[in-house]
């Protein structure tokens, strides 16, 4: 089990652009051991999704997923799905106001607006291009760890200020 240190807001390594999968790079060794180190660390932290920038490597790899989450108590099953190199479009303008938290921004949430429906193009791990439509809270995930691969942390896209806070605060305040 590799589970890496999650660089936390500050770190200046998460506010870079991160850079496309070369073709080369599908299949190989390196991606395959990026992806199991991703997923490990995910787990430990109890993530619902984490970028590769979050770990110190600034390549368009996502990895998400959950089939429950104490973070996310209400959140639905989502499959765990890698995205390498992945594009979102919005679907319509509908949006939806949630409650987010990153692994990077420990013990902090707050209300995020995004895009309720999206078109999700990427390619897996062994290069195959995938394409879907994601809702929901699944879509407020994808968008989330795609923020990542940008140098955008949630924080820069509350809805309000007021609403962001300590987890802890936030749930005794009943808004958790």
């Amino acid at each position: 089990m590799s589970v890496l240190p999650v660089l936390r807001l500050g770190d200046p390594r998460l506010r870079e652009q991160a850079v496309a999968v070369e073709e080369h790079q599908f299949a190989s060794t390196q991606l395959r051991q990026l992806i199991h180190d991703l997923r490990d660390t995910m787990a430990a932290r109890d993530g619902a999704g984490l970028a590769a920038p979050q770990i110190g490597v600034p390549l368009q790899v996502v990895i998400f997923g959950i089939s429950s989450n104490s973070r996310y108590p209400e959140a639905p099953p989502i499959p765990e799905t890698v995205l390498i190199n992945p594009v979102i479009r919005p679907i319509g303008q509908a949006t939806q106001l949630g409650w987010e938290g990153c692994l990077s921004v420990p013990g902090l949430r707050g209300q995020v607006e995004r895009w309720q429906r999206i078109d999700l193009q990427w390619r897996d791990p062994s290069g195959t291009a995938r394409r879907r439509t994601v809702t929901g809270f699944e879509a407020r995930v994808v968008q989330h760890e795609c923020d990542h691969l940008d140098g955008v942390l949630f924080p820069e896209r509350l809805a309000d200020r007021r609403a962001f806070g300590f987890s802890d605060e936030l749930r005794a305040a009943g808004l958790l």
